[in-house]
């Protein structure tokens, strides 16, 4: 590829600064630090880019080793979406747990502790949390993720989040401005659009976000959805009544702006990424993420060209530009003096911090979370559990394990498990065949948005009463079985949890 300018000059330097790109591999490529040298002042991480702590501090460590104030960025929610532990599961509850405790002292100890880990393997800005209020509970991309559906819930768990994650050193980046929550389309695949009034906005979704930025969120990061009653023509990431007008007019926000992934569907599939990042920078963003599935030195190079020729060609203001890189810069300053300045893990819990808060706080939360319908004796003889399980969305990955199989038969072994999806032909009989005289645990997610499961379960239910379910997702079907255990969330110790119900085991 034929360059522009020299990668000396300022605006070049200032365009490499604002992308937030991914790449592919365990270790650092080289023409990733090429980069950084060049100007690239953050990386993002996903679980591609993650074997184990050891190896993930390694790479980091050679970034810095280019750049000592490198961001290195990563999308690391806890619940379902983990990139730190993606081939196992996550140590930490979602948010939809912490938010049906209710326990903001448990928030804020659950943040603070992922915040020290992160930032023990090296990683100082945390994509997270997620501040969207789940009114929808449609919503095929949110659900778990959010706090729950009432904005001063979501709020309160929201800005503990923020405080107890940077309170550790470590950048949190609130999601996903203006709020993501009553969305019927995943902006993975498609432009979302929320039609209700502005006065509806400013008291539900907007409530957790000036929450968060009065906790001093170092960094917001904006949705790729239509609200036609902000801005009838552009998303809110390319927007500048969203943006600027909003976000940084009206709610007084000073930190950095950055984009969810441009290569969603959602900006790609209508802009292309070239026009969409030089809109959103135009618009107000101050960082450009790409490279959940975009990971490679072709992408970079065409969006620093990209926003380059926008200056050259005026279409891009370059004091913007440069204001946006000196954001950039300005959070990597912080980074740097929060790497020594994050105290010891207790080293200033108050009066008031949850109790038991340390490495086992994701599984305290986890076992608080559990609620249960019904009643009847432990299992105590192994059992036969059906895992029915759906597509899951981008933002989660299909990689990441879940259920309460492996738990179970760690408890109770003996316990056989199979899987079973939308494509089964007639699931209840094969489950019935394949259970026999066990006792069934039918483990589902979201069962209110897939109606095969919840026919699934039904059957199940009705010719076998003493079935027990187990929901690992949004709650909002009406409890079937035996027992209903609710999780609010699939992760690891979400499972761990259940499974510690239905044995009776839990400490």
């Amino acid at each position: 590829m034929t360059t522009l300018v020299s990668t000396t000059d300022t605006v070049t330097r200032d365009a490499l600064a604002v992308l937030q790109p991914g790449f592919t591999g365990t270790t650092a490529p080289d023409w990733l630090l090429r980069r950084v040298g060049e100007g690239l002042a953050s990386v993002g991480l996903f679980g591609r880019n993650i074997h184990s702590p050891e190896q993930l501090a390694a790479l980091t460590a050679r970034l810095r080793a280019e750049r000592d104030d490198v961001l290195v960025a990563i999308d690391e929610e806890g619940g379902d979406v983990t990139r730190l532990e993606v081939r196992n599961g996550s140590s930490f509850p979602g948010n939809l747990a912490l938010g049906s405790v209710d326990d903001v002292d448990l928030t804020r100890a659950v943040a603070r502790e992922l915040g020290r880990r992160l930032a023990e393997c090296g990683v100082n800005l945390n994509w997270a949390p997620s501040a969207d209020v789940n009114s929808d509970p449609g919503n095929p991309v949110i659900g778990v993720r959010s706090f729950g559906a009432d904005p001063a819930l979501v709020a309160r768990h929201t800005a503990a989040y923020v405080e107890g994650l940077q309170a550790a050193g470590v950048a949190a980046c609130t999601k996903h401005f203006p709020g993501h929550g009553d969305t019927a389309v995943d902006s993975h695949h498609a432009l979302p659009r929320i039609d209700v009034d502005s006065d509806t906005l400013h008291a539900r979704e907007l409530v957790p976000f000036r929450a968060a930025i009065a906790a001093g969120s170092k960094s917001v990061m904006s949705a790729h959805i239509l609200l036609p009653a902000l801005d009838p023509s552009r998303p809110a990431t390319l927007s500048p009544r969203i943006l600027t007008g909003l976000l940084r007019q009206e709610l007084g926000y000073d930190g950095l702006i950055v984009t969810d992934g441009m290569e969603m569907d959602a900006i790609a599939g209508t802009y292309g990424i070239e026009r969409g990042s030089v809109l959103a920078i135009a618009a107000g963003a101050d960082a450009i993420c790409v490279g959940g599935g975009l990971a490679d030195e072709d992408t970079v190079l065409r969006l620093r060209d990209a926003l380059v020729t926008a200056v050259r060609t005026g279409e891009l203001p370059e004091e913007r530009l440069a204001d946006a890189a000196a954001r950039v810069r300005a959070l990597a300053s912080w980074t740097l003096r929060a790497r020594g300045a994050a105290p010891e893990p207790g080293a200033d819990m108050q009066e008031g911090t949850a109790p038991g808060a340390g490495a086992d706080i994701g599984l305290i939360a986890a076992r608080r979370a559990v609620t249960v319908t019904g009643s009847g004796a432990p299992l105590r003889d192994p059992a036969y559990v059906a895992a029915f399980t759906p597509v899951a969305n981008i933002a989660v990955g299909a990689e990441t394990p879940w259920g309460v199989a492996a738990e179970l038969s760690r408890i109770l072994p003996g316990t056989v498990a199979d899987t079973y999806g939308s494509d089964s032909a007639s699931p209840a009989d094969e489950v019935l065949e394949a259970a026999g005289e066990r006792r069934i645990v039918a483990v589902v997610r979201d069962a209110h948005r897939h109606p095969w499961m919840g026919a699934a379960v039904d059957a199940l239910v009705a010719a076998r009463p003493a079935t027990v379910v187990v929901e690992m997702g949004l709650p909002a079907a009406l409890p079937r079985g035996a027992w209903h255990i609710a999780t609010h969330g699939a992760a690891r110790v979400c499972g761990i949890a259940a499974a510690e119900t239905l044995t009776g085991t839990a400490p």
